[in-house]
């Protein structure tokens, strides 16, 4: 391993952590899909890597992080949450549009930077879609969400993290008030047409599940 990571290395590092490959083995099919590549490609980099020593790699068992690359893949998740963070709050960009810059600028930032943005921002806890950011020591804070369409009528369920990725459904709930910190009611499901309806403050709407697809909650006693 050398001091220098490739911005090509640190996406497969990311990419199989965020597919819990800290924990378990994720194969190589999961992995090209989450980077959106050729299964083949996959297969190559992930033989780089494990000769590069970040993962456990064996044909037909998939890639697991080994501490190395646990600790270089929690890294790039911290910039990338802590630029997305800066991005929304010091310089007004709307939480829809700063993943995919992020995504360019997190293989650039220096240590020295990303120090200079923790401290700036107050050493924060979460991105600006709830996601918690890694400690500078590589803790990441661990929790037992449910999807929000796996609720029941009758709960209170607490917004904690929305997926980043999808401009327009991030506009979309936005302007419903589905975003972290939100505590929503499920009034009534109608499992024939798959709508939930939704108590959001004083606003109540109908949204299916794919509508939900995303939002990650908790029950909270009102």
């Amino acid at each position: 391993m050398t001091d220098q990571v490739s911005p090509a290395v640190q996406d497969y590092l990311k990419a199989i952590h965020a597919l819990n490959g800290a924990e378990g083995k994720v194969l190589p099919f999961k992995i090209a899909e989450r980077l959106q590549v050729r299964a083949p490609s996959v297969t190559g980099m992930l033989k780089r890597l494990a000769d590069a020593g970040w993962i456990d790699y064996h044909a037909g068992q998939g890639a697991q992080l080994t501490p190395a690359g646990i600790t270089e893949a929690r890294r790039v998740i911290r910039r990338h949450r802590l630029v997305e963070l800066f991005l929304t709050r010091v310089l007004g960009l709307d939480w829809s549009e700063v993943d995919a810059e992020a995504e360019a600028l997190e293989h650039a930032i220096s240590p020295r930077l990303e120090q200079a943005i923790a401290a700036h921002l107050g050493e924060p806890l979460e991105d600006p879609h709830g996601h918690p950011i890694p400690t500078r020591e590589g803790t990441l804070v661990r929790r037992n969400l449910k999807p929000l369409n796996t609720f029941q009528v009758g709960q209170h369920v607490l917004i904690r993290e929305v997926r980043d990725d999808d401009p327009e459904r991030l506009r979309r709930w936005q302007t419903l008030g589905l975003m972290p910190g939100v505590t929503v009611y499920f009034v009534r499901h109608q499992p024939l047409d798959d709508l939930f309806e939704l108590r959001v403050g004083e606003q109540v709407f109908p949204l299916g599940s794919e509508g939900l697809m995303g939002l990650l909650g908790e029950t909270v006693t009102m």
